[in-house]
């Protein structure tokens, strides 16, 4: 396992350094919903949260390591949060019979929508996924079960192995 994180210094771009905002984020995923529609834009950004979270597990030398979940919950941590990409705080794992929730808050998805909002997890849900499935070695199906949006103090997502 690496506790290593990854890095948040310019690598892609000498001024600007490699993070983007939050605003051009959210004109992407409301542009891409515009397009394709609410239903195809989400499976095209769970899609692409997943290809990016098995990168991440990669990229960390986590992958198909037995991790217990409370020492991945810091190694994402430091990847994911504000100390790495910024995508958001995995808070805990908590893994109950055959699911495992993950609790997460300041998700890039649900940053800046108003209370109520019925905006569900699309990126973060594929990215954690993704990482989740690299780890587990198992195919997962992951969905939304809790927000912030809604009155929750998490938007938690909750995996089940596939076959």
């Amino acid at each position: 396992m690496s506790t290593a994180v990854i890095p948040s210094v310019a690598q892609l771009r000498s001024e600007l350094g490699d993070f983007s905002s939050i605003v051009c984020f959210k004109a992407l995923v409301v542009g891409t919903e515009e397009v394709l529609g609410e239903k195809a834009a989400a499976i095209a950004l769970i899609g692409a949260g997943r290809q990016r979270g098995r990168q991440v597990a990669d990229q960390l030398g986590i992958a198909e390591q037995a991790i217990p979940f409370d020492e991945l919950v810091k190694v994402l941590q430091s990847a994911l949060g504000k100390d790495g990409t910024c995508l958001c705080i995995v808070e805990k794992i908590v893994e109950t019979g055959e699911t495992i929730s993950v609790y997460c808050r300041e998700t890039i998805c649900s940053a800046g929508e108003p209370e109520g909002s019925p905006r569900k997890l699309t990126f973060t849900l594929g990215a954690v996924q993704g990482v989740m499935e690299r780890v587990t070695g198992k195919r997962l199906r992951g969905k939304q079960t809790e927000s912030v949006l809604r009155g929750s103090a998490f938007d938690v997502i909750e995996f089940e192995a596939l076959g």
